[in-house]
C-alpha cells in the first residue's frame, strides 16, 4: 500500500500516462506546444464547434440528442471568496446547487461550500472546517429530510450535514477494520448509498479500500481491497449504485487502474469497463445514461451497456493546470473532477484546477 499522497490528483495523471504515447501532464507542462495542438484541433474536432446560425456564440459539444452548449464559468464565487480546486457538486430537490472547493490561498474568505439557486444566483456560503479538504459531495433524501455527505481529504473524515451545514455525524479512519497502521493511511474521496440506508466509502487517497458503514456512520466491514487484479482497486475515487439493469450493482471509478469496475453490492467482481476510459473520477445516472467525468480532460456519457455514447469537450493532452484562465480553451476541459445532471437534463462540471471552474452544458437535443 502506498503512502497517502501516492493517490493525489497529480500522481493519478502522471503515474501511467507517462509511459503511454500521450504526453504526461505536469504542473509546468508544455503550454506553448499544447496550446498550438489544441488550437489546431479546435477547428477540426467534429464534436466542438461554435454555432452562429442558431444564435449561440458558445462552443457546441456532442452529437444528435446529446448536444450541449458549453457555458464555462456559469457559476462564479461571491465577492471576497476565490475558488480553489473545484471538487464536488450536488443539487437538492428544490434545485439548489452546492459546490465544494478547496478555497484558493489568495481568498479572503474561507467558506468551502457555496450554494446557488437553480438559475445560478448566489445564495450562501459556509463550511470553514472543510477549507483545504472539501472533496466528494453527494446529497441523499432520507425519511427526515435531505442531507449532504462530504468527504474531507484534509481531516480524513466522512461528514453528514444538513443542507445548511449543521453536522449530523462524522466518521474518521476505521481503526476497527484492522486495515490501517495509522490514521494517515486513510483518506476518503467519495461515498455511495446502498438501498437499505447503509453507505459505502471509497478510501481513494489512502490505502484503496472500500468500506461499508451504517446509516449512522458506524463501520460494518471492508468489502474491497487494493490491487490491480479483478476484484481489487487502486484509488477507488468514486462510487455509485447503478440500478439501470434492474439488478443493483456497485460501479467504482478504479482510477489508479485506469478502468471502471463493476461489483455486486457485497463486493464480488462482475466486470470491467475500459473502452473510452482514462482516469474516471465519479458517476451520476439519468435514465439509462451514465455520466463519467474523467480527470484526463474529458466528460464521457455511456449507455445502459456501458458503451461510450459521446466524449464531451475532450482537451487531452491539456497541460493547462495552474495556467492563467486566459489560456483555457473554449469548449475544452482541463481536468473534470466531478459532474452532475441538473434536474432538467443539463450537465454541471467541476474541474481540478487551482483557480477552479464550473461549466454548465446546456442540453440542446437533436
Amino acid at each position: 500500500m502506498g503512502a497517502l499522497r501516492k493517490s493525489t490528483e497529480q500522481s493519478a495523471i502522471t503515474s501511467r500516462a507517462a509511459i503511454t504515447s500521450r504526453a504526461a501532464i505536469t504542473r509546468r507542462g508544455f503550454v506553448g506546444a499544447t496550446l498550438a495542438a489544441i488550437a489546431s484541433r479546435l477547428d477540426a474536432a467534429p464534436f466542438v464547434r461554435t454555432s452562429r446560425k442558431s444564435g449561440l456564440e458558445n462552443p457546441i459539444l456532442g452529437v444528435g440528442e446529446h448536444r450541449y452548449e458549453c457555458l464555462h464559468d456559469w457559476l462564479t464565487p461571491p465577492d471576497g471568496l476565490a475558488w480553489g480546486d473545484t471538487h464536488g457538486l450536488a443539487q437538492d430537490q428544490a434545485g439548489r446547487i452546492y459546490v465544494a472547493h478547496t478555497v484558493h490561498p489568495s481568498s479572503s474568505g474561507s467558506q468551502a461550500v457555496v450554494v446557488y439557486d437553480e438559475d445560478g444566483r448566489f445564495l450562501s456560503a459556509w463550511g470553514d472546517a472543510f477549507r483545504g479538504g472539501a472533496h466528494g459531495l453527494d446529497v441523499r433524501r432520507e425519511s427526515d429530510g435531505e442531507f449532504l455527505y462530504h468527504c474531507d481529504t484534509s481531516r480524513r473524515l466522512v461528514v453528514k450535514t444538513d443542507l445548511s451545514g449543521e453536522v449530523a455525524w462524522q466518521a474518521g479512519w476505521p481503526q476497527e477494520s484492522g486495515k490501517y497502521e495509522a490514521p494517515e493511511r486513510y483518506c476518503p474521496t467519495n461515498v455511495a448509498f446502498l438501498p437499505g440506508g447503509d453507505l459505502l466509502v471509497g478510501d481513494g487517497y489512502g490505502s484503496s479500500y472500500i468500506h461499508r458503514y451504517t446509516a449512522d456512520g458506524a463501520y460494518v466491514r471492508t468489502i474491497i481491497g487494493p490491487g490491480a487484479d479483478k476484484g481489487q482497486v487502486s484509488c477507488p475515487h468514486g462510487l455509485w449504485i447503478d440500478e439501470r439493469s434492474g439488478s443493483p450493482r456497485l460501479i467504482v471509478a478504479d482510477r489508479g487502474n485506469r478502468r471502471i469496475q463493476v461489483f455486486t453490492l457485497e463486493g464480488e467482481h462482475v466486470g470491467f469497463v475500459t473502452d473510452g476510459v482514462r482516469l474516471p473520477c465519479h458517476f451520476k445516472v439519468r435514465g439509462d445514461t451514465l455520466l463519467a467525468p474523467d480527470l484526463e480532460s474529458v466528460v464521457t456519457l455511456l449507455d445502459g451497456d456501458n458503451k461510450v455514447i459521446v466524449h464531451l469537450g475532450d482537451g487531452h493532452p491539456s497541460g493547462l493546470r495552474g495556467q492563467p484562465r486566459a489560456n483555457f480553451m473554449p469548449g475544452k476541459f482541463i481536468h473534470p473532477h466531478t459532474a452532475i445532471f441538473l434536474h432538467g437534463g443539463d450537465i454541471l462540471v467541476a474541474e481540478w484546477v487551482p483557480i477552479g471552474r464550473i461549466t454548465r452544458l446546456r442540453r440542446l437535443g437533436a
